[in-house]
């Protein structure tokens, strides 16, 4: 039975303390390749972690500086628009005539503004105030022309960016009777 196996471990050779030391090496030296590998696949994705994390703070702060330009874009034609509703009941004021057409300029640039001042962030309180003021203007206008001029002054001091402009239209709101025409 020797001849077909060997010797009693059964056709394995029994290995020296030198084969065994370079079989230990090569399988180590291929264990340091494989460290050293993942090694440079884990500092490949930290650069690549640090670079997104780049990436997304420089996209973070574009937004940002787009969305502030676009909010001063939103204040500009805001102010253009009080402006325009201004000189139209200054031109409804000096008109001798087509005082419907007059009146219909100033809803039309009052719901322009109404629509701006709904886009502007923190105008909470303004934008209310604003919409309610296109809100008489539209469904009151016997009584909104009898208050013209007390709504270009709260309007020019709106333009002067003074506070007390829109404190002065919710007290023209106070005023209209809701129940007439």
């Amino acid at each position: 039975m020797t001849q077909w196996f060997g010797k009693a471990g059964m056709g394995k050779k029994d290995k020296t303390k030198k084969e065994k030391a370079e079989e230990m090496i090569r399988y180590t030296s291929r264990d340091l390749g494989q460290e050293f590998i993942m090694k440079r696949k884990m500092i490949r994705a930290i650069v690549m972690a640090i670079l997104m994390a780049i990436g997304l703070a420089v996209f973070a702060a574009l937004y940002v500086d787009e969305k502030r330009r676009v909010q001063e874009t939103y204040r500009k034609q805001y102010i253009n628009n009080i402006r325009a509703v201004r000189e139209d009941i200054a031109d409804y004021m000096n008109a001798d005539g087509d005082f419907d057409f007059r009146y219909r300029r100033i809803v039309a640039d009052m719901s322009s503004a109404s629509s701006f001042a709904f886009l502007l962030d923190g105008y909470e309180e303004k934008q209310k105030t604003i919409n309610e003021l296109y809100t008489v203007l539209l469904k009151y206008p016997k009584q909104s022309v009898e208050k013209l001029e007390d709504i270009a002054a709260a309007l020019d001091d709106i333009l002067a960016s003074l506070d007390k402009g829109y404190e002065e239209v919710d007290a023209l709101i106070e005023t209209y009777d809701l129940k007439g025409f």
